[in-house]
């Protein structure tokens, strides 16, 4: 799709970090905008900014999470736009803790908004991709939709099957001029550790790791960059940072190590106790 102007495109978990980037970015391409976080003061705040350099955008208060409400999030958006060309699949959420301390709930919780939400929304607007005769989903995956590290089975089990999911999908809709694209940002300074559930990980261990994203992440808007490209040129997989292109590298070649070296690489750095 290597002309954006024009074309409606939604951004779920749009408030805040990548979703906002990606956000500024689509407008910046001349993108109509429809919008959801379950923040909406953050929202507000989005659209004025968007509105005042002439972006056309609507926002909606939408838990991704919801199957009812992201089906009226589609019919909403087709209603106020008259069609959808470009779905960016993004609000995410996380859980630090082990496997054995996390419970059903929080599984629930953090596997209905990262997973769920990427169901729910290629679901609901799929059809109208296909009305408007072309379109393209992206899909947020993570470095650790790569590799698999201590203290996040459930985040490492919605974004591993984020990235199954794009790929099953991509070859679905391969003869109907929808593309999809699966994106592994690494090191990114966003709130989402902030906003991450604890359960018997001690506040030492985020503040150590929020830190270490602060000091060593990259900019969101860098991913909002790479998301737009990977839309104009129909990529089927995005890898952002070194320690991703890294990780996918150790994946690739030291299968049977990998693992272990990532562990011992989270000890060190003092991201689990």
């Amino acid at each position: 799709m290597r002309e954006l102007t024009n074309k409606v495109a939604v951004v779920t978990g749009a408030g805040s970090g990548i979703g906002r980037e990606t956000a500024l970015a689509l407008g910046a391409k001349g993108c109509r905008l429809a919008l959801c976080d379950v923040n909406q003061d953050s929202l507000d705040e989005l659209s004025t900014e968007l509105e005042s350099a002439g972006v056309s955008v609507t926002t909606h208060h939408v838990d991704v999470a919801d199957r009812a409400q992201m089906q009226a999030f589609a019919n909403d958006v087709v209603a106020a736009h008259g069609a959808v060309h470009i779905l960016v699949n993004n609000a995410g959420v996380s859980v630090y803790a082990s496997f054995e301390d996390q419970s059903l709930e929080d599984f629930d919780w953090i596997v209905g908004v990262n997973l769920w939400g990427v169901i729910h929304g290629c679901k609901f607007f799929l059809p109208h991709l296909k009305a408007a005769g072309e379109g393209h989903i992206v899909n947020l995956s993570s470095v650790l939709g790569i590799i698999a590290p201590p203290l996040q089975t459930s985040y490492v089990a919605t974004k591993f099957a984020i990235r199954g999911f794009s790929e099953s999908l991509r070859a679905e809709l391969a003869g109907l001029n929808i593309g999809v694209t699966s994106v592994h940002p690494g090191t990114i300074q966003t709130n989402i550790l902030r906003d991450a559930r604890l359960v018997t990980t001690s506040e030492a261990v985020r503040t150590n790791t929020q830190r270490l994203f602060d000091r060593l992440g990259t900019s969101p808007d860098v991913v909002a960059t790479r998301v737009v490209k990977a839309i104009e040129y129909n990529s089927p997989r995005v890898l952002i940072t070194t320690e991703t292109r890294v990780a996918d590298a150790l994946k690739r070649f030291m299968p049977a190590t990998a693992d272990g070296i990532v562990a011992r690489v989270f000890k060190r750095i003092n991201l689990e106790p």
